[in-house]
């Protein structure tokens, strides 16, 4: 059997997986974020420490009373939100809380890194943005001296995980790439990178494939949970584990994430870039495999903003009344909703963006706004996929994971307005801690085939584009969604 563990935004989630691909039991500690600037997003890694050790445990004591034999476990892997600067000095003491993915703090600096090296693009792969590692340490060095001088290590959240279970520093591609210190189609550090944000390799963690094995458990975490001294593999980022759980790992496979952030994601045939629509370049969590990736800081995320907005009990509760109060009368009064909470990446890397309610009258009723939502998160998304398209990467099917992929509604919804069929398959609630568990499996099993150790689910359902309501979509509603992300773009730019 095989451990996965998932250092997300909001919780640790925790998974055990056995030989044959069986979810043996899950568990999950929660999570939350401080933002005590605007633009700011904060957590103390010692909070991921501690729900790490509660999802574990949780999980432990749950399959041990379900008559489960832990010393049959085999190995664990990790993964967890990528981007976070996490800083450590000389005796592994954390310096300052971790910044964190949706962060937009930086802007200034990312400017900076872009002129301070013409190649940034061809190296990296990617734009410089605020989400992205290396802007925030030369946040910290020109705002935070003292704190930037005493760094002996700088660690992404699922490494620092890692250090403290091996008391090894190490990372993967996957999550390395997305740093801006990596050269990315060699999967290696580019010292120019580093330099230019006055960083060593000496500061970094190694690189290791996320399929290989880091180091083991400290004897006294082992004996804390009752295991033996496991392996622990180098796993990945959160999107790229979370392909692996649902088998998206040859060059064309495509996932759409529906998660607190919306990540459209598609493997491809070696090193593809499009930076300039900002759509991500990363390596995959697999040796000698890349993917594109255009991300959306805010999808799910904005469905408990609106509930909570509007009063509802809950997002379920949101949904299902937004689903009741669908029609064509309702739809020719919905308003527009831009889902720019917190800036927004793909396609237009404006940290500036908002969120905006537009269309409402004395009639505008609370589904109205739940339906908006619903949709300004599918217009968004369908904004990166024709992004990532643009690279030359244009897929036959697009399985969709993610918490919000549990609503059949809003799936239903995201396939008329992208007009492409969407597969929705087991497991695909498990997420990235799925794909943990699996790369700790390979890890073991060097020789297996990925067919064997990481299948695509079972189909649960398939969403098929309903033509009438695409056009619609595309000819009555898109239009004014984009006009008006245009119309406000200067008026952002200014802060307001």
């Amino acid at each position: 059997m095989f451990i996965g563990i998932d250092l997300g935004t909001s919780g640790v989630k925790a998974v055990l997986l056995d030989r044959a691909g069986d979810v043996l039991g899950t568990a999950s500690a929660p999570l939350t974020a401080s933002r005590p600037q605007p633009r700011w997003s904060e957590q103390a890694p010692q909070d991921w420490w501690q729900a790490t050790r509660a999802a574990l445990g949780t999980l432990l004591d749950e399959v041990r009373r379900n008559g489960i034999d832990t010393d049959h476990i085999e190995a664990l892997g990790l993964t967890g939100q990528m981007h976070g600067a996490t800083l450590l000095d000389a005796n592994g003491e954390v310096l300052r809380p971790a910044i964190l993915w949706n962060d937009g703090r930086s802007d200034a600096e990312c400017r900076e890194l872009e002129r301070a090296v013409p190649e940034l693009h061809a190296l990296a792969g990617n734009l410089a943005m605020p989400g992205f590692t290396a802007p925030k340490l030369l946040w910290v060095r020109r705002h935070e001296p003292e704190i930037f001088a005493r760094i002996a290590h700088v660690l992404l959240p699922k490494d620092y995980l890692r250090w403290l279970l091996t008391g090894v520093f190490a990372t993967d591609p996957s999550d390395a790439a997305g740093t801006l210190w990596l050269d990315v189609a060699k999967r290696d550090y580019s010292d120019t990178l580093l330099s230019a944000c006055g960083l060593t390799r000496a500061q970094m963690p190694e690189v290791v494939e996320g399929d290989q094995v880091t180091g083991k458990l400290r004897p006294e975490i082992a004996q804390a949970f009752g295991l033996r001294e496991l392996p622990v593999v180098a796993g990945g980022g959160d999107n790229a584990a979370g392909a692996v759980g649902v088998g998206i790992v040859r060059p064309g496979d495509t996932m759409l994430s529906l998660g607190t952030s919306g990540v459209y994601f598609a493997v491809s045939d070696g090193f593809l870039a499009n930076p300039d629509s900002a759509v991500h370049s990363f390596c995959h969590a697999l040796p000698r495999t890349w993917h594109l990736m255009s991300v959306m800081l805010n999808a799910a995320s904005c469905l408990d903003f609106t509930a909570q907005l509007t009063h509802y009990d809950n997002v379920a509760a949101m949904l299902a009344d937004a689903g009741q109060h669908t029609n064509v009368d309702l739809d020719a009064r919905r308003p527009w909703f831009l889902p720019y909470l917190s800036g927004e990446r793909t396609p237009h890397n404006n940290v500036n963006a908002k969120g905006v309610f537009y269309g409402m009258t004395p009639q505008t009723s609370r589904a109205d706004l739940a339906n908006a939502t619903l949709e300004g998160v599918g217009f968004a998304l369908l904004d990166g996929m024709d992004a990532l398209h643009a690279a030359g990467l244009v897929p036959e099917t697009i399985t969709v994971i993610g918490g919000g992929s549990r609503s059949a509604y809003w799936t239903q919804m995201l396939a008329d307005i992208s007009g492409r069929a969407l597969t929705l398959r087991a497991g695909g609630e498990v997420g990235p801690a799925l794909g943990a568990a699996r790369l700790a499996h390979l890890a073991l099993e060097p020789g297996a085939a990925l067919e064997t150790v990481c299948p695509q689910p079972p189909v649960l359902a398939v969403r098929e584009p309903d033509a009438a309501r695409h056009a619609w979509y595309r000819e009555a509603r898109r239009p004014t969604f984009r006009a008006l992300y245009a119309a406000l773009e200067p008026v952002f730019a200014t802060g307001a």
